[in-house]
């Protein structure tokens, strides 16, 4: 629990690489996530060849450090044989949520790139991981051991709160 109230977007990195234990790690995580009907509609790319990084980092205007990241996983999806297209999204966002945690649990830093459903964006990086046509982008997120990290922001607002008749003392009611 404690990666959940220490986690922040890291977008500078040491240049070490990650341990090969580190990233099995992180894919188990990811790959524990919940999903609509257990479609388990991910599959995960791992970038740490050079080349491949500087072009993912030129896919938008927010993924510069990419390039500087000793790796990147891309989180793509299945485009055909999903029980419910509609909730593909949701199981990736879950996916990428466990991913985010185990990094953090892990001593490295990351940030979620906002790729899908950007098509310019999902192009670019299916060209440059060379992506089969079966599969679609939708996300990248760059890792590796902070250079810096900031302390994370307590963003609870119990303004944002609302009860439905319970005695929930933590909000008030409307």
């Amino acid at each position: 629990m404690e990666a959940i109230f220490t986690r922040t977007s890291v977008r500078s990195y040491e240049s070490r690489s990650i341990e090969d234990e580190k990233i099995e790690k992180i894919l188990r995580a990811a790959m524990a996530a919940p999903s609509a009907m257990n479609q388990q509609p991910w599959e995960f790319y791992v970038v740490t060849k050079k080349s491949a990084l500087q072009q993912i980092s030129e896919a938008s205007p927010y993924a510069g450090m990419t390039a500087d990241a000793p790796a990147a996983f891309v989180l793509c999806y299945r485009k055909t044989g999903i029980k419910v297209p509609e909730l593909v999204h949701v199981d990736m966002a879950l996916a990428t949520e466990n991913l985010l945690l185990e990094i953090e649990a892990l001593g490295l830093g990351g940030v979620m790139l906002g790729i899908a459903p950007f098509e310019e964006r999902m192009e670019k990086v299916a060209k440059a991981i060379d992506l089969p046509g079966h599969l679609a982008v939708f996300t990248v997120v760059p890792v590796g051991y902070p250079a810096k990290k900031n302390p994370q922001q307590d963003r609870y607002d119990a303004a944002r709160v609302h009860i439905i008749n319970s005695n929930f003392a933590g909000a008030e009611h409307p």
